[in-house]
């Protein structure tokens, strides 16, 4: 994992696309192997390109899934890890002017709090797509597409 982060450094690409945190956490979850894969995947290809962008609200949340919320959570040693080598990707600030943005949104377009911090951020980063299993895949919202990587992945498993 580290090598593929590390990679993403390498370049620049003419398309961000910034990753939401169901993605990263993805790469630990040992009960979706499938995805697991998809998103090894993703960083070898994108990552090498230096397209892929994150946000600290991201790293925040990562860090708190993969410690809480997975059936079998990291020690907090190997997340907090996992969050210095992602902290080597582009990774934007939100601020309070990104928050309340996406307190409009939010408002105005229905979405949780939370899923507009990301689409505001991803706008602010200048991203064209947001990687995530959590928004309607191929909806365009304030000119970013939303991207579910995991589309093809049958869940019959």
């Amino acid at each position: 994992m580290a090598e593929s982060v590390g990679r993403a450094k390498s370049s620049m690409s003419a398309e961000r696309r910034f990753l939401d945190t169901n993605i990263l956490v993805y790469l630990f979850d040992a009960d979706s192997p499938e995805k697991k894969t998809a998103v090894t995947g993703l960083f070898e290809t994108e990552g090498a390109s230096g397209s892929l962008i994150l946000s600290t609200q991201v790293l925040q949340e990562f860090f708190v899934a993969v410690t809480h919320k997975l059936a079998r959570p990291l020690p907090p040693e190997i997340a907090e890890q996992a969050v210095r080598d992602f902290s080597t990707l582009p990774v934007r600030q939100v601020t309070p002017a990104l928050i309340l943005s996406a307190i409009h949104r939010s408002i105005e377009s229905r979405l949780s709090f939370w899923d507009a911090l990301i689409v505001e951020t991803a706008i602010d980063a200048g991203a064209a797509a947001i990687l995530t299993e959590d928004l309607q895949h191929g909806q365009v919202i304030g000119g970013v597409r939303v991207i579910n990587p995991f589309v093809s992945i049958s869940t019959s498993g």
